[in-house]
């Protein structure tokens, strides 16, 4: 089984959420007895050059009919002419992130076998967007590891963000909601890459020295590893204020470790967020792009120490039910299954 994906996929100064999920995917694939030959595409995907798409296709070429071929959607998504030049030869199943909704995107994916979205949010939002068939459509959730439950503070004070700091993941929107509760005992720490955007990145930190948060606010950058494990380790609260998202993997990562979550109900956060087994949600939710909103939440957190008591608990129950990513990989080796027999 042939994978293609972003070249990127394995860098540490560069971390993602859909590296992450890829590589867990393969390996797990790996595990399960597949064979699977990677083909990771230098490329500044989604937005590829010529050379770019001339290696995707000259590689698509060179395969055996029949194939099935996994692809990141990242990939898949831009190369639409690529895709449709051996869609009726090799078996494609495209695997999407994040939707783009653009037109390319959508002649890619109607060339594809099969999609599998990350999220029932997202394989709905191809379905409205696309009006692709029900039964092309498959949901892949990611898993989560185990992990030790996180330390917690009398204040509950420390607080975490992970995701790159991007426009869509409201950096902004948080350094401006954190200046209205700073009045209350907290720390922010913001691990994320900040290359992806960094004239956002610089406005965001003329925010926080705007707000006077320099010592308060921390951008830290990427982290991985036990580094990551650390931050994580230490948060009482994670919070994550994006404007749009189609899972949220950070959110399962905090619920892991028994952290409640603070986040936006933008896409697929809801749901990944979930109920601990007695309907309890363990953690709040706000509309996205709205700092009144958040900081509004901050404060019930900050202030409330038997809020704060039963987000955890409410957390702690609902880390026993996240499910690994033997589920993701079983899930995606099926549809892998079920296009090479089409």
């Amino acid at each position: 089984m042939d994978v293609v994906l972003p070249g990127d996929i394995d860098d540490p100064v560069s971390p993602s959420g859909g590296n992450h999920y890829d590589r867990r995917v393969l390996d797990g694939l790996a595990a399960l007895g597949w064979r699977v030959r990677e083909h990771a595409l230098a490329g500044a995907w989604p937005h590829p050059d010529a050379a770019a798409r001339a290696a995707l296709a000259r590689l698509l070429a060179a395969l055996p009919d029949r194939a099935p071929v996994l692809l990141d959607g990242l990939v898949a998504s831009s190369v639409p002419a690529e895709l449709a030049a051996q869609a009726r030869r090799l078996r494609l199943v495209v695997l999407v992130h994040l939707p783009l909704e653009t037109d390319a995107e959508r002649a890619a994916l109607a060339a594809a076998t099969a999609v599998v979205g990350t999220s029932g949010w997202t394989r709905q939002r191809l379905r409205e967007v696309y009006a692709l068939p029900a039964d092309r459509l498959h949901v892949a959730a990611p898993g989560v590891g185990p992990a030790p439950v996180a330390a917690v503070t009398p204040t509950g004070g420390n607080l975490l963000c992970v995701a790159a700091v991007t426009p869509g993941k409201g950096h902004d929107v948080l350094v401006d909601a954190l200046a209205a509760v700073a009045d209350r005992p907290w720390r922010c720490v913001c691990v994320g890459p900040l290359d992806r955007d960094p004239e956002f990145a610089d406005r965001v930190r003329h925010r926080v020295a705007r707000h006077g948060l320099t010592d308060r606010v921390r951008l830290a950058g990427p982290r991985t590893g036990a580094a990551l494990d650390t931050a994580y380790a230490e948060a009482d609260l994670l919070v994550l204020a994006s404007r749009g998202e189609t899972y949220g993997m950070v959110v399962t990562e905090a619920l892991a470790r028994a952290t409640p979550v603070l986040t936006t109900t933008a896409g697929g956060l809801p749901e990944t967020l979930g109920r601990a087994p007695d309907g309890t949600r363990p953690g709040l939710l706000v509309p996205p792009g709205d700092p009144d909103a958040l900081a509004g939440a901050l404060r019930r957190w900050l202030d409330d120490a038997a809020l704060r008591d039963r987000l955890r608990r409410a957390a702690s129950d609902r880390r026993t039910a996240l499910e690994d990513w033997t589920g993701t990989t079983a899930t995606v080796a099926r549809v892998l299954e079920g296009a090479s027999t089409t």
